[in-house]
This record gives C-alpha cells, sequence and structure tokens, in this order.
C-alpha cells in the first residue's frame, strides 16, 4: 500500500478505517486483494443502495456501452434522459402526488445543495438560510455553510455567512423548544432585517448521529415555512431513494418539499448522478444561469431507470425494506440490553439504524474488531460515538444476520480491550 501512502494526499479518510486494498466487489460483500470478504454495512457511504455490480443493473449498462450510444452529453436531449424522466415521472413522482421539475447539476450530492441554495435566494431575493445543528449537506463553500460542524468549517479558510442555524429536534424526553426557537428567529429577522430566504433540512441525519425528526416536529416545521413564505429543502442525498423504506424519507411525514436535493443512489450503480427536484412555479432560471460539465452523465441515466423499473413500480420492495428493519432495530435492541455497560439508545429506521454509546471512543473500536472480523461499517455522529449500519437495501435476510453476529461479537471484543 505504500504507493498510497507516498502519493495520495492526507486528506483520505475511509482507507484509514478499513486498511487494505479491496480489489472486487459484488452483491453486499467486498473481497480484498488476499481473497478476504467482508460485508458492507457502509455501501459506499449511501450511494450503493442495491449493492455492488448489482446484475438486474449491470446487464443493461453493459448493452448500452456495447452499442456504442452516448455518454456524456451536458445538458442535450439523450434517449437515455429522455427515458430515465420517464420512468421517474410515471414510477415516482405521480404515484406520490408530486408535481416537480428535474434539474440535473453537476454529479455530486453538494453540488445539488448548492443548485437548491442559489435557486432558494434566487427567487425569493432573499440571502439568509437556516440551516439545523448537527445536519450534513457538503463540503463546497455553500453547502458547507449549512454544515455545522467546526472542524470541517474551518477548513474553509474564510468566513462563511448568511446562514444561521438553529436546534435539531431533541427526543429525550422533554418538551422540544427547536422550533419555538426557529419561530422567534424568523420574527426577529422579519422585524429587524429580512425573513429568510429558506430552511434546509435532512429528515434523518446521517453524518449527525442518526438522528431522525419525528413526523408531529416536520409537519409543525412544514406549517411554520409556508405560513412564513420560507422555502423548505429537504435534502434527501443520503437518505432518500429507499433508505428509510418509501423513496423519499418524506414521505412518511406527507410532507411536499419546495425543493428536494437527491444524489448517491439515485444512480443505482456508484454513477456519479445529482438532480434538484423544483417546485414548478420555482424554476426560474435563465438557460445556462446554473451549469455543469458533467450533468449529462448517461450511464447513470441508464442504471437509474433499470432500478426504478426493477424495485419501485410496486410497493413490495420497500415493504422488505421496513421488514429487514424491523430485524436490524430488534438485534440492536438485543445487543444494548446484552451490554448495559455501552450505555446504549437505539437510532434509526429503515436500513439506517444504529447504537448510540456513551463511552468516548467506543463506536470506532467496535468498527475496528468488526473489520477484524469481516464487516464494515463507519462510525457516526458529532464525536464519532454512533455505531452505523447501513446496509445495502438489497440484502438477504441471512446476510444481514450474519452481519449483525459479527457486530455482537465486535462489541464483546471492543469492550473487553
Amino acid at each position: 500500500m505504500s504507493i498510497f501512502t507516498r502519493i495520495e494526499s492526507e486528506v483520505r479518510s475511509y482507507c484509514r478505517l478499513f486498511p487494505t486494498v479491496f480489489t472486487k466487489a459484488v452483491g453486499d460483500h467486498l473481497i480484498d486483494e488476499n481473497g478476504r470478504t467482508y460485508i458492507d454495512f457502509l455501501a459506499g457511504a449511501g450511494a450503493l443502495n442495491y449493492g455492488h455490480n448489482n446484475p438486474k443493473l449491470k446487464k443493461p449498462l453493459l448493452e448500452y456501452i456495447e452499442s456504442d450510444a452516448i455518454t456524456h452529453s451536458l445538458d442535450m436531449f439523450t434517449a437515455a434522459k429522455g427515458r430515465f424522466l420517464e420512468c421517474f415521472e410515471e414510477i415516482i413522482l405521480i404515484p406520490r402526488g408530486l408535481n416537480y421539475k428535474v434539474m440535473f447539476t453537476g454529479p455530486t450530492g453538494t453540488n445539488s445543495a448548492e443548485a437548491a441554495l442559489k435557486l432558494a435566494r434566487k427567487v425569493t431575493g432573499r440571502k439568509t438560510v437556516i440551516c439545523f445543528t448537527k445536519g450534513y449537506h457538503g463540503h463546497t463553500l455553500g453547502a458547507l455553510a449549512v454544515t455545522p460542524n467546526p472542524v470541517y468549517q474551518k477548513a474553509a479558510g474564510i468566513p462563511l455567512g448568511n446562514v444561521l442555524t438553529v436546534p435539531f429536534e431533541e427526543q429525550s424526553g422533554s418538551k422540544d423548544d427547536s422550533l419555538n426557537q426557529l419561530e422567534k428567529l424568523i420574527d426577529d429577522l422579519s422585524q429587524n432585517q429580512e425573513k429568510p430566504a429558506a430552511v434546509i433540512l435532512e429528515t434523518v441525519q446521517s453524518e449527525g448521529g442518526i438522528n431522525v425528526a419525528s413526523v408531529p416536529w416536520l409537519k409543525r416545521l412544514t406549517q411554520i415555512t409556508q405560513g412564513q413564505g420560507i422555502l423548505l429543502i429537504v435534502d434527501d442525498i443520503k437518505v432518500g431513494c429507499g433508505r428509510t423504506g418509501p423513496f423519499f424519507s418524506f414521505e412518511r411525514a406527507g410532507l411536499k418539499p419546495d425543493l428536494v436535493c437527491l444524489a448517491k443512489s439515485l444512480s443505482a450503480y456508484g454513477n456519479p448522478m445529482a438532480v434538484v427536484l423544483i417546485r414548478p412555479d420555482l424554476d426560474g432560471w435563465k438557460p445556462g444561469e446554473h451549469s455543469g460539465t458533467f450533468r449529462g452523465n448517461n450511464l447513470a441515466f441508464v442504471t437509474a431507470t433499470a432500478a426504478l423499473e426493477e424495485y419501485w413500480k410496486t410497493d413490495a420492495f420497500s415493504q422488505e425494506i421496513v421488514e429487514k428493519g424491523e430485524v436490524m432495530k430488534q438485534r440492536l435492541q438485543e445487543m444494548i440490553a446484552d451490554y448495559p455497560e455501552l450505555g446504549g439508545a437505539h437510532r434509526g429506521l429503515g436500513l439506517i439504524q444504529g447504537i448510540a454509546c456513551k463511552l468516548p471512543g467506543l463506536a470506532k473500536k467496535v468498527s475496528h474488531e468488526a473489520f477484524q472480523r469481516g464487516l464494515i461499517f463507519e462510525p457516526m455522529g458529532v464525536d464519532k460515538e454512533v455505531i452505523n449500519l447501513q446496509s445495502t437495501l438489497t440484502i438477504d435476510f441471512d446476510t444481514l444476520n450474519q452481519g449483525l453476529d459479527i457486530l455482537d461479537k465486535s462489541i464483546t471484543a471492543a469492550l473487553s480491550n
């Protein structure tokens, strides 16, 4: 591995958690150069919901490449883009009663967040955006400004302005007043300056420690923003595309956000692809006013379309995710009971779940022990205190339980060291 440590930037991170050279990946498994197999509960940080090299997606992709069809197209019309838009409208939007224009941005999640923030400010003529504590929206300057992590923001090297932060919902048993603070902040801004352009949030915070906003909290937030004429941006980059069960994470609350950011598993195969879903009357862009060379990744359009047709025409796949999530929840709750020294608390829903540990550094120790035993997961949270499990959505029950068995043994080992 000397080539990586000698040439690659010190900014690298995942390889420090999982120090081996991977050579192959199939379904729920990664294989390294020594032939060792690992169960993957990282899933490309949410970019591989349908597994590695899913044959139902690989076949149409290979056929498309073999046919010499368009690979790169900027924002020109192509058959692959047209087919994706048709399927997205017919399979995802119409059955959910959603009416959005689709904006293809640069290919990453932070590109989607940047475009949504820029459009919100443009159409409202207002500058301020409100974000929530422990939120994460990306590392480019606009998205970083609404990612209130001091470690990340310090790396920007410049002040990040026109953003105000309020607490995310706290579910500790005491009365939550985060939205009371939001209302007061909006009132103060309206009287002294101008009200905000938008509020941006993840309905389930992944990076922040698998913090799940309750349905009543989400509904009240929507009432506040609608009542004040403030746009609601939902960042579904990581927890959309089925991660929580439904295709969109906000479906459980019956929300219809003004703008929705999607990326990561939208392409279904790990190919870069990102979009912003825009309420039609907010589509105030002039041609070319926001651009990006890699908006037209037709390979991503092909696999995205294949995933929609294969998994989302009925509710069966969504129900499977919920059922697997119940298995994971039960197993995690059993581990919390079996290891009281964890001081553990269950977090999450669907197939983004975990255990918040009171012991400092324990989640990272468990991750290290799990890697030694053939399981990959990433600790999450402000202090990396959460054992964070995000398997593929297509995982079978046997593999899911095998991974959870390894986790159980890894907790034992971490606590004994």
